[in-house]
């Protein structure tokens, strides 16, 4: 169903196919698969399988993934982050098992790429084309903490003589939380239909629905987790204790021991999310003529999402101690890419351009719990109007968000082993609006931030080059310069509509520039069917970069856009794949990364030495190793990953320590019985070591110094089994 050659990773990219995907769980987040076999990446999860939106975050060699462009089949995702409304998270737009293979661009990024947020970066995904025989696939996963996922598939083949063919997916993931109480649920329904057009051309849509409802797992801080232990969580389903402890009637044991926060607000109720998703797509892809191909994507995308948790800072109308806090957040956005590539002589020329228009909205809501023993309390996941509809709004937001990109460039083929390519795109991403109701009473503003940010250039190029100076051997550079588009959300993730007040956002709308950066690449990639190698050094120069910086309570934080100036980044990539005969992989790679902020904070009553600090929550020192044997029906393979320690705060005076991480799996292949086609049967552990560590850092912003309440435990040791047949 997908062609190997398309996987093989060629100059600054990666490639990561289907036998390397097959190795992992049966729906595990792609982000994280790609992670494991990708030297520069860092993705963590408060879960084994990278499913739990809240704790999942990647890093692609010191940038976040809200500073990376992602698409899938041509349409941009734009921002990954969670709670985002200026994109879609990949997790939520395919299912892993679909996708055909992705890939990795680690330097600038072509100039081609589809984003508004790309600073560092980009990752394409792939998704399968129907089979052209009629068939499918069945697959059941069972696993730890009552997991329990099912996926099906079939593909229609080839129904005319035309070739249109199709395939309809299905997919349900159910698990308990491994820590505290409740499940986490996900459903995705998706589509896809190609009419090939002569040999050479075709027309394809795509139809994806995501579902998913998640308890979350509640944040720490060093201080919780050196006093209370790492295993501290929501009171959920214990309404009492939970109902007393917002009373202030009761502390558990030890919670006096907290002094960086209320002791009472260590533990809430509950928290989660419930989100829905909607994306759409038509691509058009067709040969003109021997030497010029046209490409267009037509997409839509729709989400809503509800972000919850037990507040005790807000009593209910009811005399209860603490309310059902919910942020609603909604976005629906539509867009098209349009590029033509002429070959001519020894050039190909591509040119394009990508139009979306956003529209965004976010507000803050508060539901009424009961008093104690005079009903059911509400669920984190909803529905929230079980006693009647929100008795407080504190504020809503609504934006329009505008991107269009043009970009021009040529591929010289100097010669039969040598390109250059020299490109440029162009950029105006424009977001106006904000605030459209204030409470007062509650935010104790007078006014929010509203108004407009545009951040334009008309110039960022690209220039790159590769020569292939010996069989196998590649010698490649790349240079590029991005721009980023400003964050648009009402609270947090560095956005500047989520100041203080209106004064404090009309500030810095006359000073704030947007992020930019400079990347530099020049690597070297050996290729033979023994050995991979590959070796890359880089360094960037990111120009005003904003940050989130965060001190008083998860409630009431107190927030400050850091412009950080400059931050400085330098590194270096090794990987080595050997294969000293058939069936036998071994992977290693080895990652260096040193970025450091280029001033100090300087507030009206302290100064913050940030200067020459290291950038926090990324690691300086990333070690990946794999060992995988096939024989005959049987595979096996192990993955141990070592993370350094990462720095916490933005002066660097906390930091969570350095792990490791192993995981073990094996598959036999039974063949075929009957109508079943490749039986299999898999088995993989998780964090086969039961390692303590922090996987998410700063969910809730980092803090200037110290210590605050936005870490997040990884999983424990997980088992999970899979058996899957086609037919």
């Amino acid at each position: 169903m997908v062609q190997t050659s398309r996987a093989v990773s060629r100059g600054s990219e990666e490639a990561v196919g289907k036998a390397v995907m097959e190795q992992f769980v049966e729906g595990t987040n792609p982000l994280k698969i790609l992670a494991a076999r990708t030297p520069g990446l860092s993705f963590s999860s408060g879960d084994a399988l990278g499913l739990d939106a809240w704790s999942s975050s990647l890093y692609m060699r010191g940038f976040f993934w809200d500073r990376l462009g992602m698409t899938l089949d041509g349409v941009p995702l734009n921002d990954q982050s969670y709670n985002t409304i200026s994109g879609l998270n990949v997790s939520q737009a395919i299912i892993t098992d679909d996708i055909g293979f992705m890939s990795v661009s680690q330097g600038g990024g072509a100039v081609d790429v589809p984003s508004n947020t790309n600073l560092g970066g980009a990752i394409r995904f792939v998704s399968d084309d129907p089979a052209d025989k009629m068939g499918g696939k069945l697959s059941q996963v069972f696993g730890s903490n009552s997991s329990f996922r099912t996926y099906g598939r079939f593909d229609t083949g080839a129904m005319n003589r035309t070739g249109t063919k199709m395939y309809l997916a299905y997919a349900r993931s159910d698990t308990q939380k491994w820590k505290g109480y409740g499940n986490q649920l996900g459903q995705q329904a998706e589509a896809k239909l190609v009419q090939p057009v002569n040999n050479a051309s075709k027309v394809s849509a795509f139809m994806n629905w995501s579902n998913n409802s998640q308890w979350g797992y509640a944040d720490q801080s060093l201080e919780i987790l050196n006093n209370l232990g790492w295993r501290t969580e929501y009171f959920y389903p214990d309404y009492a204790t939970a109902y007393h402890v917002a009373q202030g009637t009761y502390l558990p044991p030890g919670y006096d021991k907290i002094t960086g926060q209320e002791p009472w607000s260590v533990s809430l109720y509950d928290g989660g999310q419930h989100q829905v998703s909607y994306l759409g797509a038509l691509n058009l892809d067709f040969e003109m003529t021997d030497h010029l191909r046209w490409q267009t994507n037509f997409y839509g995308n729709s989400e809503v999402l509800y972000t919850t948790y037990g507040d005790p800072w807000q009593p209910s109308a009811t005399g209860a101690p603490f309310s059902e806090q919910v942020w609603e957040s909604r976005e629906v956005r539509y867009g098209m890419t349009s590029a033509v590539r002429y070959d001519i002589a020894r050039n190909s020329l591509n040119s394009g351009i990508w139009l979306e228009n956003n529209n965004q909205e976010s507000g803050q809501y508060f539901f009424n719990e009961p008093l104690l023993g005079q009903g059911a309390p509400l669920k984190t996941i909803g529905p929230y109007n079980t006693y009647g509809p929100a008795f407080l709004t504190s504020y809503d937001f609504k934006w329009t968000t505008n991107t269009f990109q043009y970009f021009l460039a040529d591929t010289y083929h100097v010669l039969k082993n040598l390109d250059i390519h020299a490109g440029f795109r162009s950029m105006i991403v424009s977001t106006s609006g904000g605030a459209n109701y204030n409470n007062t009473d509650y935010t104790g503003e007078a006014a929010l931030a509203n108004g407009s940010m545009t951040a334009a250039s008309a110039f960022l190029p690209n220039v790159s080059a590769n020569w292939r100076f010996l069989p196998g051997h590649e010698l490649y550079f790349d240079v590029a310069e991005n721009m980023r588009g400003y964050t648009v959300a009402p609270w947090g993730s560095g956005s500047l509509w989520g100041v203080q007040n209106q004064d404090a956002f009309k500030t810095l709308q006359h000073s704030v520039k947007p992020e930019k950066d400079w990347v530099y690449l020049v690597g070297y990639r050996y290729t033979s069917p023994v050995v991979t190698a590959s070796l890359d050094g880089y360094h960037a120069d990111v120009r005003h970069r904003l940050q989130q910086a965060t001190e008083g309570t998860l409630n009431f934080p107190i927030t400050t856009m850091v412009d950080t100036g400059s931050i400085s980044m330098y590194g270096m990539d090794a990987g080595l794949t050997f294969r000293p005969f058939r069936g036998l992989s071994i992977y290693n790679s080895v990652s260096y990364n040193h970025s450091t902020y280029g001033r100090d904070l300087v507030e009206p009553d302290a100064v913050y030495a940030m200067k020459g600090k290291k950038v926090v929550n990324f690691p300086q020192v990333m070690y990946k190793a794999s060992l995988s044997y096939a024989w005959r029906g049987a595979e096996a393979h192990i993955d141990a990953n070592y993370y350094s320690k990462r720095y916490f705060s933005y002066v660097n005076d906390t930091s969570v320590p350095a792990y490791w991480l192993v995981t073990l799996g094996a598959k036999y292949h039974f063949g075929d019985y009957g109508p079943l086609k490749n039986l299999s049967l898999g088995f993989n552990v998780y964090n086969l070591l039961n390692t303590k560590y922090i996987s998410m850092m700063g969910e809730n912003g980092n803090p200037l110094s110290g210590d605050y309440q936005s870490l997040e435990r990884g999983a424990v040791r997980q088992f999970f089994g899979t058996v899957s047949a086609s037919f």
